[in-house]
């Protein structure tokens, strides 16, 4: 079979710069450039002529709808279509799209989550064009709708997604951190942009077993079921030969990836069987957080295509490791350098330092709003396990860069102490950076040789959240450090008086880098001496968004005012508190009509097959006897905790917001474990043609 070559498909379903200086006369893609470049309003004709091209590239490749694809605050996207054609006044078939239509569109918001900031009868929501996000087309089986990224807003300007709080954050660190390579005497810089790679991890399953689950159907994830007798044990998985089914998912998923512009770098297996992963190559913030939107989309349709069913829950598995996102994030300046990668050069090193020790020094003030944005229903389930980042933050940097940022704290010598640097080493650091492969897994965010790797986040979690709350915290760092260095440069070098900050830095941080093991129950318990946010639940992890600093910083920042926080806040709250009470429904469904009535069939098989020996056999049959009345025991206690469970969901009925996600972290959660170990111990004692549901050694079997 013939295939087009990679390169000859890249990018052919986005209207990129070279799509749009074809299509555009050269005085409108200037202007164009500058909205996108610098922030430059297009007026109304040339919003017009860059429709018009739009349109005309976008029927050119089978489009026959358009739709502002944006980012609403459910971690997914939302899309309203609207078709390219009408009919005139003689009733003949045109198509247009126009340039009011591009810039701006009004889709319903009242059924979008909005956190109590605008009622359902103040239904408008307005989607406006992101230029610095390229359009795209998404292809069906008979067309396809052109994809205006855009961000979301309410009638009043209240931004109700994702990504508006994203490029806000964004614009803070890139503002500051022009500012900092101006004082280190950067003149030809023209701009500084956040990059960021994304590592997507997911699982795959046979989707003609994975229908017959009601729990993977409708939550995602298994909510019962045995381990297998092999899963990960053996560490055969990871890296380990893809199946011959996967990779052709994976090279479907890819080809599809490169017609949308987006370059996958890696491809292999995870730890767990049947889990995998991709990694894009790095792009800017708002490009990548798009990207892995996509990715996420086309994985979901290739795998119908391949009869799998993809699973980005967290944890869909219980005794076998959950799925993260780590971002990898970093800055690329104009000239194409990376400012958190060390240099043989004296001068850009202790840049590199600065910027480095302006984000610990962010991260370690706000590392509450860190954990905050991973708080997720299925995080809980994997945050914390010999397999995940713990759910308390702390970076890890390594022993090279943890010595040099504890020999500058100390002190260095009075004259020339920039000078002194280079003998901790700093001359060696890019070599010794490049062949040091010793990477703690167990840090949730790590320095990894040259940018930094935020291993938190679950896998089916947009980026824009976790990164927004980072890139908030090193805004607030760069300022703070700048500052420093701004204000001793009249008396002192910039190398000196970075040095300073540096020193600072290390010191203010001091507490929040950890080099060891985290997860050991001994750092618990130094992470309390530390002062680290310590939390157990996704609803105090919520809370944190409320703590009055964080507040303070999103809305000096200018990237979520007061009342954006708290909404967000419910929001997120809200989502954790319907997510488990659909888990409690199906839980009990699968309860009531599966394993009920299959702990009954085995109870009558045993019972009538005993009944059948003679008698002086059945006497002896005490271990027979004893299993059936194991059975009957397991079925009244699996009545009895699955109608207190009934309870506790009538009660919460009643309940406030704050009220019902207690009762589920206090009561809900324990019972559903409890219910759980009923239901996998009966699993242990029933026949396989009688047990109602597949079961994980079937899930983890692919075919």
């Amino acid at each position: 079979m013939e295939f087009d070559k990679a390169r000859d498909i890249f990018g052919m379903y986005v209207f990129d710069r070279r799509a749009m200086k074809e299509r555009l006369p050269q005085h409108i893609f200037e202007a164009l450039m500058a909205s996108i470049e610098g922030g430059q309003k297009l007026d109304s004709a040339m919003a017009d002529m860059v429709a018009a091209a739009m349109k005309e590239w976008a029927l050119s490749k089978g489009a026959t709808h358009w739709t502002h694809w944006f980012h609403p605050r459910t971690e997914m996207t939302a899309e309203k279509h609207m078709s390219f054609m009408s009919k005139d006044e003689s009733g003949m078939p045109i198509e247009s799209f126009k340039g009011k239509e591009l810039i701006q569109s009004e889709p319903d918001a009242s059924s979008l989550p909005s956190g109590g900031i605008r009622s359902t009868f103040e239904a408008r929501g307005y989607s406006a064009w992101d230029p610095s996000s390229p359009a795209f087309i998404m292809m069906s089986k008979k067309g396809g709708t052109l994809c205006i990224p855009s961000v979301f807003i309410s009638y009043d300007g209240t931004p109700l997604d994702l990504k508006t709080p994203l490029l806000k954050a964004v614009d803070a660190v890139e503002t500051r951190s022009m500012r900092l390579l101006k004082l280190f005497g950067n003149r030809g810089i023209k701009w500084a942009h956040v990059t960021v790679g994304a590592e997507q991890e997911y699982f795959l399953v046979d989707s003609a077993v994975a229908k017959n689950r009601l729990d993977i159907r409708y939550c995602g994830r298994t909510i019962l079921g045995c381990p297998p007798p092999k899963g990960q044990q053996m560490e055969d998985h990871y890296f380990g030969s893809i199946p011959t089914r996967v990779l052709s998912f994976m090279e479907d998923v890819e080809r599809d990836l490169y017609r949308l512009g987006v370059v996958i770098t890696t491809r292999h297996n995870e730890v767990a069987p049947c889990q995998f992963e991709f990694a894009p190559q790095f792009a800017d913030a708002n490009l990548a957080c798009d990207q892995n939107q996509q990715i996420m989309d086309v994985m979901r349709k290739m795998a119908k295509r391949h009869d799998f069913q993809l699973l980005l829950h967290e944890k869909p598995f219980a005794g076998l490791n959950g799925s993260g996102k780590h971002v990898n994030f970093s800055i690329m300046d104009s000239e194409g350098r990376n400012l958190l990668k060390p240099s043989s050069n004296h001068r850009k090193n202790i840049q590199f330092l600065t910027f480095l020790s302006a984000l610990l020094l962010g991260v370690s003030k706000y590392h509450s709003l860190l954990r905050a944005a991973i708080a997720s229903p299925g995080n809980m389930h994997r945050l914390g396990g010999n397999e995940a980042p713990p759910a308390i933050m702390s970076a890890y940097l390594g022993s090279t860069l943890t010595g040099i940022l504890d020999a500058v704290e100390k002190g260095l010598p009075d004259d020339m102490p920039a000078q002194a640097l280079i003998d901790l080493g700093m001359n060696k650091l890019p070599s010794v950076m490049a062949d040091n492969s010793d990477r703690n897994r167990t840090s949730p965010l790590a320095f990894t040789g040259n940018k930094f790797e935020f291993r938190a986040p679950g896998a089916p979690q947009s980026i824009a959240g976790p990164l927004t709350m980072i890139l908030a915290a090193w805004a607030w760092g760069l300022e703070t450090v700048g500052d420093m260095i701004e204000s001793r440069v009249g008396e002192v070098d910039a190398l000196d008086a970075a040095l300073e900050a540096i020193k600072f830095a290390a010191a203010e941080s001091r507490a929040f880098r950890f080099e060891g093991n985290a997860y050991s129950p001994q750092w618990h318990e130094e992470a309390k001496k530390r002062g680290l946010t310590i939390v157990n639940s996704t609803p105090e992890a919520l809370a944190l968004f409320l703590l009055p600093e964080n507040r303070e910083l999103l809305s000096k920042l200018h990237i979520m005012t007061d009342r954006e926080v708290i909404a967000y806040y419910e929001i997120r709250l809200e989502q954790f508190i319907k997510t488990v009470e659909i888990e409690m429904g199906v839980l009990r469904t699968m309860v009531w009509e599966g394993i009920l009535p299959a702990l009954s069939k085995q109870i009558l098989l045993e019972s009538s097959s005993l009944s059948v020996l003679p008698e002086d056999v059945r006497k002896e049959a005490c271990s027979w006897s004893a299993c059936i009345g194991r059975l009957g025991s397991l079925k009244t206690a699996l009545i009895s905790a699955s109608e207190k469970l009934d309870a506790i969901k009538e009660k919460m009925h009643s309940l406030d917001m704050e009220e019902q996600a207690a009762s589920i972290t206090g009561e809900v959660l324990p019972l559903c474990a409890h219910i759980r170990q009923i239901c996998d111990t009966a699993e242990s004692f029933v026949a396989g043609d009688i047990w109602p549901y597949p079961t994980y050694t079937k899930l983890l079997s692919i075919s």
